[in-house]
């Protein structure tokens, strides 16, 4: 009963993290980073200056929580893949978790502008890199344990593993950036695939 209270608590403690992030998005699309205020972001979702604290530290980190309640499922939906898919199809399809936000019906209008918010925002996209690169360390962990489940481990000093996931994690932010190029008008999805497209397995 304990472990399940804890679960259900912590599935509540998401549920409002994810309501915050939305309204946040929302003010942040019409407004701008500066403009909005975290009195904006508590009188939006009803609640006060003091609770929305308790859930995120800053600002900032409510800017970032629109991408890492997605990013910090990707090393989980690694190790959902089929064993027997290749490496980056595996990968391509765990970004789908990005897509996925991004293209949400109506939500499309406002995500190119937080993503290039993000990007031209230094203390946002250091935040954002940050938490990019704990990912895809957790990432490069899962390759080398699914590489290890299917019977041929990496060796310790094997750079496949990180290389794979780095390069990944690169053709993610390619096509964020051309996909802002684009004001959003365009599909993340086929943004993500030209990206990947480019620099993977050929045949």
């Amino acid at each position: 009963m304990g472990g399940k209270r804890v679960g259900l608590r912590e599935l509540s403690r998401r549920a409002v993290r994810e309501e915050i992030t939305e309204a946040a998005t929302a003010l942040f699309a019409e407004r701008g980073f500066e403009a909005t205020t975290v009195d904006d972001i508590a009188a939006a979702v009803g609640m006060s200056q003091r609770s929305v604290f308790r859930y995120f530290a800053t600002k900032e980190e409510i800017v970032l929580g629109h991408f890492g309640l997605v990013v910090d499922d990707m090393p989980a939906a690694l190790r959902a893949r089929p064993a027997d898919e290749p490496v980056w199809t595996s990968l391509r399809r765990v970004f789908d978790m990005l897509v996925a936000r991004a293209e949400a019906p109506g939500h499309q209008h406002r995500a190119a502008p937080v993503h290039r918010m993000v990007f031209e925002t230094p203390a946002l996209l250091a935040g954002y890199l940050q938490k990019l690169q704990q990912t895809q360390d957790a990432v490069a962990t899962g390759l080398r344990e699914r590489a290890a489940s299917a019977g041929a481990p990496y060796a310790p000093d094997d750079p496949t593993p990180r290389a794979l996931a780095a390069a990944a994690f690169g053709c993610l932010v390619a096509a964020q950036h051309s996909w802002i190029a684009s004001g959003g008008k365009g599909s993340f999805a086929d943004a993500l695939d030209r990206a990947m497209g480019a620099v993977g397995p050929r045949g």
